[in-house]
């Protein structure tokens, strides 16, 4: 006959059994992107560096004395089977942490579903800021970041009228609202703002438009394939306004793609590009290129994306736990920061976005591209001004410059 303490002890021992075979299991990474369709250009770079961070990590132990292992799904720039993913990876797959999404739909797709079921979920792209999410963190660059300091520069060289052609989504939208609001901070002067639909490949009016404004500075926001021919179309009609962005460059590497001089006259602000001339970002380049050889370009958000594992990695031994919650209030610690290639970065508590330094490149006639300066340890500071304090209020929203958190 057991007796209660011959089943406590049972019970007792299946627990620790239990423990162990999860401490002994692997960590999982679920990760949703466009290896194929429209934005495959831009989506492989991301698939590459999660995988590389994996394997630096996995080769000095893993996390916890667990490794990392990836289950990754294509979306084929398809943004229902994103959600479909999303539901497989979370419900299915059980993954401890989710990386998902290149455009700002593709992100809108998910995020519904990662906070129905509460997952810990990493966007890992520049994009139009203002999201601010219990569940949500982001490495990419944000407008604020971005634009403050680079607008002003480039009205300061150039002139103070600006012509914007934006992604007709919400990416390109707000992304020309807080064009708009910089540029008008700095006495500039925005002549016009045209939203282009992402299939648009044919571009003789917009440049009929741009030649007939006569802007100092026109910013480009152009996304995929198709939009990315305007280059091409601008240079044959010798349109020579000077360019800015922060998409067209270090995402799409349009001066890899193109033939010289059609990228000419474009002026960059990225927290990351592959000619970054540092030794750091030499090491993770010759690391990159040994472990894919092929790639064509090492992007903005390739780097983004490999941090941001970095990142995810730092909060899990700070939290000794891969529980959600734990590894969520070691990033809201504040102290979360991590040596990336383009330099020391780290976690915003407040916002769950990160600080970055922005260079500012120059693409040369020859499609070079040359290093300008640098703005260091930029924040991103807007959401948390403007009354985003995940640790303190949860939150599942997005916000604009004209819809801030305060108007709750």
């Amino acid at each position: 006959m057991r007796t209660r303490s011959h089943i406590a002890v049972a019970a007792a021992f299946v627990l620790c059994a239990a423990a162990a075979r999860a401490e002994e299991s692997p960590i999982k990474l679920g990760q949703i992107e466009d290896s194929s369709g429209d934005f495959a250009a831009a989506g492989l770079p991301k698939v590459h560096g999660v995988a590389l961070a994996v394997s630096e990590i996995n080769a000095k132990g893993g996390l916890l004395g667990r490794k990392i292992v990836v289950t990754y799904y294509d979306s084929q720039s398809d943004n229902r089977r994103y959600q479909e993913f999303a539901r497989r990876a979370i419900q299915q797959d059980k993954v401890d942490v989710l990386f998902a999404g290149f455009t700002s739909a593709s992100r809108e797709a998910v995020r519904p579903i990662v906070d129905r079921f509460k997952q810990l979920y990493f966007y890992t792209n520049e994009y139009e800021g203002g999201l601010c999410d219990k569940n949500t963190f982001v490495t990419g660059a944000v407008p604020e970041q971005i634009l403050s300091p680079f607008l002003p520069w480039m009205i300061d060289k150039f002139g103070k009228r600006v012509y914007t052609i934006a992604a007709d989504y919400n990416f390109g939208q707000i992304s020309a609202e807080w064009i708009s609001r910089i540029v008008t901070e700095h006495h500039g002067e925005i002549i016009k703002q045209e939203f282009i639909p992402l299939a648009v490949s044919q571009f003789s009016q917009t440049i009929s438009n741009i030649q007939a404004a006569k802007p100092d500075v026109l910013v480009t926001l152009m996304i995929g394939a198709p939009q990315s021919s305007f280059f091409e179309q601008a240079a044959a009609a010798k349109l020579t306004v000077p360019m800015a962005s922060f998409v067209n460059g270090p995402v799409f590497y349009e001066h890899k793609v193109f033939q010289p001089p059609v990228f000419d006259n474009m002026y960059i602000a990225a927290n990351y590009m592959e000619e970054l001339d540092t030794p750091a970002n030499h090491a993770f380049v010759k690391r990159w290129r040994a472990m894919f050889p092929d790639e064509k370009y090492i992007n903005q958000v390739g780097e983004d994306a490999y941090m941001g594992v970095l990142i995810y990695a730092k909060a899990v031994e700070m939290a000794k736990s891969t529980s959600k919650d734990a590894v969520t209030a070691a990033l809201e610690t504040g102290t979360v920061c991590v040596d990336a290639p383009e330099g020391h970065v780290c976690v915003d508590a407040k916002s769950h976005h990160v600080t970055h330094s922005i260079s500012l490149m120059a693409v040369q006639p020859d499609h070079s591209v040359k290093q300008l300066k640098v703005w260091p340890d930029v924040q991103p500071y807007w959401l948390g001004q403007a009354g985003c304090d995940l640790p303190k209020h949860a939150d599942y929203s997005q916000y604009t410059p004209s819809n801030p958190p305060a108007h709750k």
